[in-house]
C-alpha cells in the first residue's frame, strides 16, 4: 500500500540521489526533491509518479538556510545526501559543517521525524582522511539536532557512472603497466549501487534502524590492486600494477587527472581515503534489513560494465560535479542577445526530428564534428588549470537529460528545438553554446547555433576577442558538418524507409 508521508530527497541532482528517487516513486512514496537549481530536474521522473502530487520539487540550499523551512514542511523522513566535497573545491569541510548544522537545527524545528544520512566507512579509532572525517563530523552534526538519525556508512560504490568505477575503469584499461602507492593494497569493501540504494530505500520502512549507525558493504573485502585485477579479468585484458612508497596521493590524484575522466579535484580526497581500511565495523545492515542483496565484486563489474553497454546509466559522477560555474546557479546571467556572440545559420529541408539527433550526440566518443583536436587542446589547457577538461565525457551517447555533463559543458536546457549548453571550462566569464531549429516554411527548416558570451570583466572582453579567429573557424565547421551528418542520416532513413515499404507490398 502506497505511503502517505512526504520523503525529502536532498542531492536529487547527485549520482545516488538521482537514482533513489525513481525507486521511491515507483513504490507510491510521495517524495519531494530539493535541489539548488530546479531547472536541472526539468520533466524529470513524471512519467513514474502513480499521482503527479506524489512528486514535488524545490528550491533549497543548505548553505542558504532562509530557502530550507519551506523544503522541510511537512516532511516526515529526509534523506541527507548531500556532500561539498563535490564542489571539486577547497574547504569543503567547513562547508559540510555549516549545512548539517542548517539541515539539522531547521528539520528539528520543522518536525521531521527522521533523517537518513549516507555517509563513509572508515575507522574513527585509525585515523582517517579530512574526506571520511567530514563524512563521520556531519553525521554527528545531524544527530545533534535531536531528530532521529539513520547513518548508513558505505565505502567504494561501484556501478556505472560512479567516479571510483570511472577511476577504477580508466586506471586499468589505458595502463596495462602501472606504478601505484602503497595504498592499492589497504583493505576496503566496495558495494554495489543497487545494493547501496536498497538499504537506502529500505531503511524508511524499518524503523528500528532509526538512531543507529548502520555499516553498509559487498561481501567481499579486498584491496584496490585486486579490484583492477578481477576488472581486468572480467574485460578480458592484462594489467601489471607495482607498488613504490614514493608516490602521494597529490601525485597520484594528478595522475588519475590525465588518465581518466574524474579531475584531480574530486580524484584527491577519494584517493586519500583509500590510504585508510574502510571495512564494515557492524553487522546491523545483515540483522535489520536481511532482505537486502549483497552483490559479489564481480558480479558487481559485469552487471556495471552491461549496464555502460546497453546504454542505462541513469545518473553519472559528473551530474553533482561541476566545473568552474558558481555554485548558486540561479546568479549566473542567462544567454541575451545583447551580449557577445557568434551566430551560424544553415538552412535544410531535412526533419526537425533528425536535426536534434544531430546536436544531441555532440561531445563524449561522437566528438564536436569538426577541429576535435582543437576541442582535445582547449580540454587538456582547462584541466593544467584545474578545470574538468573534456575527457569527462557524457552519460549516454545520444540521449540528453537537463542537468547532463557534455565534456566541459552543462545542458542547461534541452527540447525537441533546442539545446543549450553552459561552460564548465575555466573561463573569464561565462559561455553558453546554443542549438535551435526554426520553421522558415515550404518544408524547410533553419538550423541556428550560437555562441553566447558573458565576459564580466576587461579579462573576459581580451578572452573573447583573442579566440574570434578561432571561432570563425571551428563553429562555422562544427554546424557545416553537423548539417551534413543530418543530410546523410535523413538519406539513410529515407532509403530504410523505402526498403520496409518494399517488403511490406510484397505478395
Amino acid at each position: 500500500m502506497p505511503d502517505t508521508r512526504r520523503i525529502l530527497v536532498t542531492g536529487a541532482t547527485g549520482y545516488v540521489g538521482g537514482r533513489l528517487v525513481p525507486i521511491l516513486l515507483g513504490r507510491g512514496d510521495r517524495v519531494r526533491c530539493m535541489v539548488r537549481d530546479p531547472r536541472m530536474l526539468k520533466n524529470r521522473w513524471s512519467d513514474l509518479a502513480a499521482d503527479p502530487w506524489n512528486l514535488e520539487v524545490v528550491q533549497g540550499d543548505v548553505l542558504a538556510p532562509e530557502t530550507l523551512p519551506q523544503a522541510l514542511e511537512g516532511v516526515h523522513t529526509a534523506y541527507y545526501l548531500i556532500h561539498a566535497m563535490t564542489a571539486g573545491e577547497r574547504g569543503f569541510e567547513q562547508r559540510d559543517r555549516l549545512g548539517a548544522e542548517a539541515f539539522g537545527t531547521i528539520a528539528a524545528q520543522a518536525g521531521v521525524k527522521r533523517i537518513i544520512y549516507l555517509g563513509g566507512l572508515g575507522s574513527r579509532m585509525a585515523g582517517t582522511s579530512p574526506h571520511l572525517h567530514s563524512r563521520h563530523e556531519t553525521g554527528d552534526i545531524l544527530r545533534q539536532s535531536g531528530v532521529p538519525v539513520t547513518e548508513l556508512r558505505a565505502a567504494m560504490i561501484v556501478g556505472s557512472g560512479s567516479a571510483s568505477f570511472e577511476m577504477l575503469r580508466n586506471l586499468t584499461e589505458r595502463l596495462p603497466v602501472m606504478v601505484c602507492p602503497r595504498w592499492i593494497d589497504t583493505r576496503t569493501q566496495p558495494i554495489f549501487i543497487r545494493d547501496a540504494l536498497a538499504y537506502l530505500a529500505e531503511a524508511v520502512n524499518v524503523p528500528e534502524t532509526a538512531g543507529c549507525i548502520i555499516d553498509i558493504g559487498g561481501p567481499d573485502v579486498i584491496s584496490y590492486r585486486q579490484m583492477m585485477q578481477i576488472y581486468a579479468e572480467v574485460k578480458g585484458i592484462h594489467h601489471f600494477a607495482v607498488a613504490v612508497p614514493l608516490l602521494t596521493p597529490r601525485f597520484s590524484a594528478y595522475w588519475c587527472n590525465w588518465f581518466t575522466p574524474v579531475p584531480a579535484s574530486v580524484a584527491f580526497p577519494l584517493i586519500e581515503g583509500l590510504k585508510f581500511e574502510t571495512v564494515c565495523e557492524n553487522r546491523l545492515a545483515e540483522d535489520l534489513m536481511p532482505g537486502v542483496p549483497r552483490t559479489p565484486f564481480k558480479d558487481a563489474i559485469r552487471l556495471a560494465l552491461l549496464a555502460i553497454d546497453e546504454e542505462r546509466v541513469p545518473t553519472r559522477w559528473s551530474d553533482a560535479v561541476r566545473g568552474a560555474i558558481p555554485v548558486r546557479l540561479e546568479d549566473v546571467p542567462y544567454p541575451r542577445e545583447d551580449q557577445l556572440r557568434d551566430r551560424k545559420i544553415k538552412v535544410t529541408n531535412v526533419p526537425a526530428a533528425t536535426l536534434n539527433r544531430a546536436f544531441s550526440r555532440v561531445g563524449g566518443e561522437v566528438g564536436w564534428y569538426y577541429a576535435d583536436w582543437l576541442w582535445e587542446i582547449r580540454g587538456a589547457i582547462d584541466r593544467l588549470v584545474g578545470g574538468v577538461g573534456v575527457r569527462r565525457g557524457r552519460r549516454l551517447p545520444e540521449q540528453v537529460e537537463i542537468g547532463d555533463a557534455i565534456d566541459f559543458w552543462r545542458v542547461e536546457d534541452y527540447s525537441e528545438r533546442r539545446m543549450l549548453l553552459h561552460a564548465e571550462m575555466k573561463v573569464p566569464g561565462h559561455a553558453w553554446l546554443e542549438f535551435r531549429i526554426l520553421e522558415i516554411g515550404h518544408g524547410q527548416r533553419a538550423l541556428v547555433q550560437t555562441a553566447y558570451y558573458f565576459p564580466g570583466s576587461i579579462w573576459g572582453y581580451l578572452y573573447w576577442f583573442s579566440l574570434m579567429p578561432v571561432h570563425l573557424f571551428v563553429f562555422r565547421g562544427m554546424l557545416r558538418k553537423m548539417l551534413q551528418w543530418a543530410e546523410q542520416q535523413h538519406q539513410r532513413d529515407l532509403a530504410l524507409n523505402d526498403c520496409l515499404a518494399d517488403r511490406t507490398n510484397q505478395p
